[in-house]
């Protein structure tokens, strides 16, 4: 049977041109970074390069790349290194109803530690109000944490406007861009973003490793001790080949990203184009103009997801019902409870469907059809 795979904001491929990256240094370069000699400035030499790559794909200055294992460790970094960092200039937290769970989870731990969290709604599009934001904003904020496009949904939330409210301002920006990075064109420097977590393999790199990018004025107490690595950011050896392997999937990611936007953004509406020439009720949850091109988030009334999900693996299409991280539990999406509501029809019945490497027209054709057949199977 065919198998199609649909799930890339779970995670995605690694790109064979990546592999062949990371096979090369895992025969060739296996010194210590730390170390003087060669063989360690030739592992030096890897990972001196790939930051510098990293930097300029968002406008950033090499000292201010922190590698990390991915992008949760790169939140939780953020999270709490910055509120150790400024605990005396106040307490009081920004962030949204729509986070990732590596912010919201993060979020709710320094609660229990004496923070104030303020945590923003979003609108039936999944957008924050700017308004509200302003509203909310103290004198004794020290940390904004508003991700850049949303991994279930794929709305992309105000990041420049808020940069701009905050460039006077003392808290710190920091924004989970892990979602959005490789698709959206970002520059931490027009934004105002003073943190920005990524993770490889949402962009065809290896699982296990991403960055942090913080902004040199700002401070950041350490979450693990040990050696001088990053700066005395981030103790441990470097993951040499996966950071190798990782800086080819940025530069190909950066050199193929208006294609795949367009591509992505087709991909749309072939399926809804095809849902409606087979006559299959569906709502889009989010919107499809201002989102990331490559998420696209269904509700189909009358079905049920588990149901849902269950047929359309045994039919060889592989979805979600959103974020990965949530895999396999009955809660419904915070995500989708934000936006609409806890009693809303759109928590039981809705689909995250998201393209990348290899996918075709032909699999989002193939999709849509197994997808209507499901639909009216179920609805019967």
């Amino acid at each position: 049977m065919e198998r199609i795979y649909l799930d890339h904001a779970a995670t995605t491929p690694m790109h064979p041109k990546v592999i062949g990256k990371m096979v090369e240094a895992m025969n060739t370069i296996f010194g210590n970074p730390s170390s003087i000699h060669s063989f360690g400035r030739e592992a030096r030499h890897q990972i001196d390069r790939a930051r510098a790559g990293l930097a300029r794909s968002i406008g950033a200055k090499e000292n201010e790349i922190i590698f990390t294992s991915g992008g949760t460790e790169a939140d939780n970094m953020a999270l709490f290194g910055v509120t150790e960092s400024y605990q005396n200039k106040g307490k009081h937290i920004i962030t949204t109803n729509v986070e990732h769970h590596a912010v919201l989870h993060a979020c709710k731990k320094l609660e229990k530690m004496g923070y104030e969290v303020t945590y923003l709604p979003v609108d039936e599009t999944g957008r924050i109000s700017i308004s509200e934001f302003k509203e909310a904003l103290r004198d004794d904020t020290i940390l904004v944490s508003i991700m850049y496009g949303n991994n279930e949904v794929g709305t992309i939330q105000p990041i420049t406007a808020i940069g701009h409210l905050l460039k006077d301002h003392q808290a710190v920006f920091h924004t989970d861009a892990v979602q959005a990075y490789g698709i959206e064109k970002i520059d931490v420097n027009e934004s105002h973003i003073d943190l920005l977590s990524v993770s490889a393999h949402k962009i065809n790199g290896p699982k296990g490793t991403g960055f942090l990018f913080a902004r040199s004025n700002v401070k950041l107490s350490p979450r693990s001790f040990g050696g001088d690595q990053e700066r005395k950011r981030r103790a441990g050896t470097e993951n040499v080949a996966s950071i190798v392997g990782f800086h080819e999937a940025v530069r190909i990611a950066n050199e193929e990203r208006t294609t795949n936007r367009e591509k992505y953004i087709g991909f749309k509406e072939v399926m809804l184009e095809k849902l409606r020439e087979l006559d299959i009720e569906y709502n889009v949850n989010g919107l499809l103009e201002t989102s990331l091109p490559h998420v696209l988030n269904l509700s189909f009334p009358g079905t049920s997801v588990e149901a849902m999900l269950v047929n359309l693996d045994l039919a060889g299409i592989a979805v979600s019902s959103g974020s990965a991280c949530t895999a396999g539990s009955i809660e419904p999406s915070h995500v989708l409870v934000a936006m609409f509501g806890k009693q809303s029809e759109r928590l039981i019945n809705s689909i995250r469907f998201s393209f990348g490497l290899n996918t075709t027209t032909e699999d989002v054709v193939k999709a849509a059809e197994e997808t209507a057949k499901v639909v009216m199977r179920l609805k019967k």
